[in-house]
Parts: C-alpha cells; sequence; structure tokens
C-alpha cells in the first residue's frame, strides 16, 4: 500500500492546485458567503471542474468514467481544502454516483451515470434524520404502495440538497432505526409531489438542505437494489466519501499550518520574530507530527478504496482512521492557529477564521470523531 501519490496523481494535484488557486481561492468562498449564494458555489466553476474530467475521476471505465480512483479524487479534495473551494463534487459525484454505481441497475446507470458525469443533473445523497449522523439509525418510512412505494420522513443536513435533481434517500422498509437491515434506497425527484425543500444555515456558509417528504410516492423502478439490503452499498458509498473529506481535511489543515509557520516567522515582538521563542516552537512542532500522522493515515484509506484485495470491513475501518484523525488533527491545529495569531486570530478580517468554520462542518459530516472511533473499534472487534 502506497502511502504517496503516484507520478500521474501528482501531476493532477499540481493541475488542481494551480486551477484552484486561480479560479477558486478563499477569497471566492469568502465572497459567495457574503453574498449569501442559496447553492454555495459557482455554477460556472462547477462546469470547468467537470470539463476538466474531475467528475469522470472514480467510475469504471464501462461508465465512462476515467477510472482513475478515490487515491486520484483525494489528490483533488487536499487541493480543494487547502483553497476552501465549494463544489457539489462530494455530494454529487463521490456520494450520490457512488450508490448509482454500486447500487443501480443497468437501466438506472444508463439514466444517470452520464447525466452526473457530465455535469447535466445533480443527486444528493439524504440519509441523516439528526445532527449526529447514523445510517444505521435511519426511520424514514417507505411503505408498499400498489407496485411502487410511499416514502414519508425527514432528512436533514442534506448536502447540497439546495438546486439538487433529484435525492437518493435511505428509508426503512422494515425493521427498526439502528438495524441494518430493511433500509432501501430510492431516487426522488426533486419536483415529485410531496417533496419539500429548505435551506438550513450551516456554520461553513455551504449549501446544506433539510429534505421533508409528506407521503411521496415512487415506483417500483426509482428502488436502488434489493428492498431492505441498500445498507452495504450506502456504506461503502459513504466510506469512500469519508476518506476524500478527509483529504479535504488535510489539505485545510496543511493551509491552516503554513499559514500559521509564515505569521511565526514574519511577526515581531520583542525585536526578534515570535517563531523565535521556543515555547512557540514546541507548539510548532507538536502542530507538525500530528499533520504527518493525518496524512499517512489518509492515503492509506485513500489507497484502501481502491485496492480490490481488502475485504469490506478492512476498508470501513480505513476509512473510519483517516476521516477520526485528519478530523482531529484539524481540530487541534485549527485551535493552535487561532490562539498563535493572537487577537485577530478570531477577527473575520483573516482566512483562519474561514478555514475553521469550514472545518468544523467537515469534522462532524459523515461522522465525527466519537462516531469512527466506535465503528473502528467495532469493526476490529468483529474481525478478531
Amino acid at each position: 500500500m502506497s502511502l504517496v501519490y503516484s507520478e500521474e496523481q501528482q501531476l493532477l494535484a499540481d493541475t488542481a492546485a494551480e486551477f484552484l488557486m486561480a479560479k477558486s481561492p478563499v477569497t471566492a468562498q469568502r465572497k459567495l458567503r457574503d453574498e449569501g449564494a442559496a447553492e454555495g458555489f459557482d455554477a460556472a466553476l462547477w462546469r470547468e471542474m467537470v470539463d476538466m474530467g474531475w467528475s469522470a475521476i472514480p467510475f469504471p471505465e464501462a461508465l465512462g468514467g476515467l477510472e482513475f480512483g478515490c487515491k486520484g479524487l483525494g489528490a483533488v479534495f487536499e487541493q480543494i481544502g487547502r483553497n476552501l473551494s465549494a463544489s457539489p463534487l462530494l455530494s454529487n459525484v463521490v456520494l450520490g454516483g457512488a450508490v448509482i454505481e454500486l447500487a443501480g441497475s443497468e437501466a438506472q446507470q444508463a439514466a444517470w451515470m452520464a447525466a452526473l458525469i457530465c455535469g447535466d443533473k445533480r443527486v444528493a445523497l439524504a440519509v441523516d434524520e439528526t445532527p449526529r449522523h447514523d445510517p444505521a439509525a435511519v426511520a424514514l418510512c417507505a411503505t408498499r404502495a400498489g407496485d411502487g412505494y410511499v416514502l414519508t420522513g425527514t432528512k436533514a443536513f442534506v448536502a447540497d440538497g439546495v438546486g439538487a435533481d433529484a435525492f437518493i434517500v435511505a428509508a426503512r422498509t422494515d425493521g427498526l432505526p439502528g438495524e441494518r437491515g430493511g433500509i432501501s434506497l430510492f431516487i426522488v425527484a426533486a419536483d415529485a409531489a410531496g417533496v419539500q425543500v429548505s435551506p438550513m444555515k450551516t456554520l461553513d456558509s455551504r449549501n446544506h438542505a433539510t429534505l421533508v417528504l409528506n407521503e411521496v410516492r415512487v415506483g417500483a423502478a426509482a428502488r436502488l437494489g434489493a428492498e431492505g439490503e441498500g445498507f452495504a452499498a450506502l456504506d461503502a458509498a459513504l466510506d469512500r466519501g469519508r476518506v476524500c473529506l478527509a483529504a479535504e481535511l488535510l489539505g485545510a489543515t496543511q493551509s491552516l499550518f503554513d499559514t500559521t509557520i509564515e505569521y511565526l516567522k514574519t511577526r515581531v515582538q520583542f525585536d526578534v520574530p515570535i517563531g523565535s521563542f521556543q515555547a512557540l516552537q514546541h507548539r510548532a512542532a507538536w502542530c507538525y507530527a500530528h499533520l504527518q500522522l493525518a496524512r499517512s493515515t489518509v492515503m492509506a484509506g485513500l489507497a484502501a478504496m481502491d485496492d480490490p484485495a481488502l475485504d469490506a470491513a478492512t476498508r470501513a475501518r480505513m476509512a473510519s482512521l483517516a476521516k477520526w484523525k485528519a478530523g482531529d488533527a484539524a481540530h487541534r491545529i485549527s485551535r493552535e492557529a487561532v490562539q498563535l495569531h493572537g487577537g485577530m486570530g478570531v477577527t473575520d478580517e483573516l482566512d483562519v477564521g474561514l478555514y475553521l468554520k469550514r472545518i468544523r462542518v467537515a469534522q462532524a459530516s459523515l461522522g465525527d470523531g466519537d462516531f469512527h472511533v466506535q465503528r473502528y473499534g467495532d469493526l476490529s472487534t468483529a474481525e478478531a
């Protein structure tokens, strides 16, 4: 398992860095926040990302993709994190596209994959129903009605839900919340009768929505995979999202670290740079160590997603390890960045605050540290 990017992956990372620095720097995110953009991202920028082939990176060639794997995506997401660039790449491609790839029939793949890769359609994955992520806790009900289903319930924190053309909804067709069995996946059109989408305000000013389904009727063709057996595909897709989000956290944390080190070198106090103070050097070294540990776990997680020799449980463990450590390092280093910048660290004048807010939301998304520590332990116990 390689913990570094290959030559091709590094080239992709360099291209992404150059493109995002020119087209989507941190100032662009600040502008989106100040304007209160409903979709939370620049549609023209998203079109350019699609034209560069980013939306095709993870999918097999048979589905119109580039078959460049999660590690290829990780190279892009690290640069997205460095620049705080907002796009529906995670929600539409990594999560929504993965569910259709893993659970969809040939007809469903034909209907959706090309549209997602070309950027003509957007889907959003609707899983969580409470502020805490837990895909097994699905309670939204899907009951049989003739040759179709009726869906009733509410989903919260649906990433990029505002403006989506359809939602992939995790619903319960059997069993009780907390059970993995009995969860089914459905594609629900955003304009279907009974669908209500409301924007949610989040700390990072990104596009999140509350999705209310009030007796929404869908046909049997809307179901992805077998009834009651959707959890495996859902969890596998979420793991892809978790490692990509971990790569984004890594990029954001690296940027904060670099900014803070530069500040320690240039900020003068008592006629010397404050970086010459041994106490601050110790804190910087502590941050560096955690950052390198996070990079190792993220690279291992990305590589695990692409390794067909690994079983599902091992990939899940590596994904949880990556998401936990990336979030842990981001929390530690973002806190240090604010403190080491002194009073200015808490002002909106500095970009530090923008990174801090995005990091806090990304830490909680797709499972916070507590969720992934528990999940890693459960998976390790089960394997033993």
